[in-house]
């Protein structure tokens, strides 16, 4: 006899057999019992989750000479002979390769003739969804009223493509993802009855890959089973899958997660060379990274997570080293590379370029990165860990670079304003105040310095989309009651939104209302401002570390 794969040779007999689906089996099993049967149902759902198997149960079970408790006994003439081929009374039909008008036209003709043996005639269409519109709408009247003898079942995985018009005249049944749970405990029946050891960690390995398919995973068992002795590993089924162990993905999250690049990038490197599925490692990370989402957000893990209580306190121990905010961001740009792993030739450098980006937020020039970033930021200054370390010889030095520096040309003016100028000092105990040299001026940019951070806060709170431009920009200096706000090169498309009328009298309003004065702000690009220099305290050093030094320019 010829060998059957596993998803045929077990597939269920009966309704009871069916693994996961009990919200639809027992209703159908009470149709058939109190002879309440529709002439229409759609079977929907994902793959390998039970539809064609249903159907076929049905119909065998309407059929059925012999049915006491609504499943069909498969021992009678009726179930015999459908589960032989050998009656024509229950016909499936694959909508895939037979979807146009003449395929459905054809049907028609033969739905008129009664069954040969049996109560019904059972037509099972599988993949309906693939129907032509045109042949949609020749199965239209004979769907709406069949003959007494005539029985549809549509299975489709996609039912949201089926025109309303055929929804309207079916009962519907929606199939659901089983459970880790569910596919462990039927694999190991299975197992059981082929005589064959599987490690039930390997089984949840199977279960995990399936994604809630049951023919997914007797078919990853089927292809262990061809290559076992009798004794089926977990490494074993690794090979298989080419999947790599937890251990190794909990210590690449820990790398991940401290942002060790070096050590992230050698990881990778070990695995492409153990042959390893570049793509389905990401998979695995995204997972993991789920995980550990869960784990922050919830303590009731065992519905949630599927794994041991010894793998639950794994993620719990690991999730309290990340904030919730970059699990997020890593799910996001880990999810954007499995996208794109999926169809490149070359996976692992997509996987590696991703890692850099994890590692180094600055690379990362997306709005949200920027958003992230800012916010961080806001956070680090409201918690007042900045940490200020300049010797006296320091403020010295910069006391003398300030005093010999030349004040700034803003504009083309016969007389240069004299500039402001503004040393950090430090002593042991607090920051000494700012001296300024231009006393003529009521709000100082000391003043802005401070309260800025405050103004894009605000701004963030009522206009998210102004402060994402205005904090591409940062204050300079005030001369004439003016404020003067640079934008770095390249960065012209900012600086003109802001400029819009609506936006500038906003920023102006906030900035006043801020700083109880009356300044009217002014938009330059850097390459208006002349005589540029660096004048790094401790804040500017905090914005670097959470920016990169590429990305952010300091101005006097």
């Amino acid at each position: 006899m010829a060998y059957q794969a596993l998803y045929r040779r077990f597939r269920p007999r009966t309704f009871d057999d069916v693994i996961g689906q009990e919200h639809i089996t027992t209703i159908l099993k009470n149709q058939i019992l109190r002879d309440n049967i529709a002439h229409a149902y759609l079977f929907s759902g994902t793959r390998g989750t039970g539809k064609t198997s249903t159907a076929k149960i049905f119909a065998r079970a309407v059929n059925c000479i012999g049915n006491e408790d609504g499943n069909p006994c498969n021992e009678c003439e009726v179930c015999r002979g459908i589960l032989d081929d050998n009656i024509m009374d229950v016909v499936e039909m694959d909508a895939a390769s037979n979807n146009s008008v003449d395929d459905i036209r054809d049907l028609k003709e033969k739905v008129k003739y009664p069954p040969s043996k049996g109560k019904y005639k059972v037509y099972i269409i599988d993949e309906v969804h693939m129907l032509s519109k045109g042949a949609f709408n020749a199965l239209l009247k004979t769907l709406e009223e069949p003959p007494k003898h005539l029985l549809f079942i549509l299975a489709t995985t996609e039912p949201q493509k089926l025109p309303a018009t055929i929804l309207s005249r079916c009962q519907r049944y929606d199939f659901k993802r089983l459970t880790v749970k569910d596919i462990v405990n039927a694999m190991k029946s299975i197992s059981d009855k082929m005589d064959i050891e599987v490690e039930e960690k390997g089984l949840n390995l199977i279960a995990r890959n399936s994604d809630g398919a049951m023919r997914d995973a007797l078919s990853i068992l089927d292809q262990c089973v061809s290559f076992a002795d009798g004794s089926i590993t977990y490494e074993y089924i690794l090979s298989i899958l080419g999947t790599v162990n937890n251990d190794i993905i909990f210590d690449m999250s820990d790398y991940i997660i401290a942002n060790d690049l070096e050590e992230s990038l050698r990881t990778v490197d070990e695995l492409v060379g153990m042959g390893k599925d570049v793509h389905q490692f990401i998979k695995d990370l995204i997972s993991h990274f789920r995980n550990l989402m869960v784990s922050k957000s919830s303590d009731k893990l065992n519905d949630i997570i599927d794994g041991t209580e010894e793998m639950i306190h794994k993620f719990k121990q690991q999730s309290q080293n990340i904030t919730l905010n970059k699990i997020i961001s890593i799910i996001k740009l880990l999810s954007e590379a499995e996208i794109s792993s999926k169809w490149s030739s070359q996976p692992r450098i997509i996987l590696e370029t991703t890692l850099m980006k994890i590692a180094s937020p600055e690379l990362d020039n997306s709005l949200d990165s920027i958003l992230s970033r800012i916010s961080m930021l806001e956070d680090t200054i409201k918690k007042g860990n900045i940490v200020i370390s300049k010797t006296s010889s320091n403020v010295q030095e910069n006391k003398k670079q300030v005093e010999d520096k030349k004040p700034l040309e803003l504009e083309k003016k016969d007389k240069k304003e004299p500039k402001e100028t503004k040393v950090i000092e430090e002593n042991s105990q607090d920051i000494n105040e700012v001296k300024e040299s231009n006393n003529n001026v009521a709000v100082s940019m000391k003043d802005i310095i401070k309260v800025w951070p405050d103004i894009l806060k605000k701004i963030k709170t009522e206009r998210i989309s102004v402060q994402a431009l205005l904090s591409e920009g940062s204050p300079h200096d005030i001369n004439n009651n003016i404020l003067y706000i640079v934008f770095k090169d390249g960065f012209g498309f900012h600086r003109d939104a802001v400029n819009k009328d609506d936006n500038k009298k906003y920023i102006e309003d906030v900035t006043n209302s801020f700083l109880n004065s009356d300044l009217t702000v002014k938009f330059i690009m850097e390459s208006e401002v002349n005589n540029k220099s660096e004048i790094k305290d401790s804040l500017t050093e905090e914005v670097i570390k959470v920016f990169g030094e590429d990305l952010v320019e300091i101005e006097d």
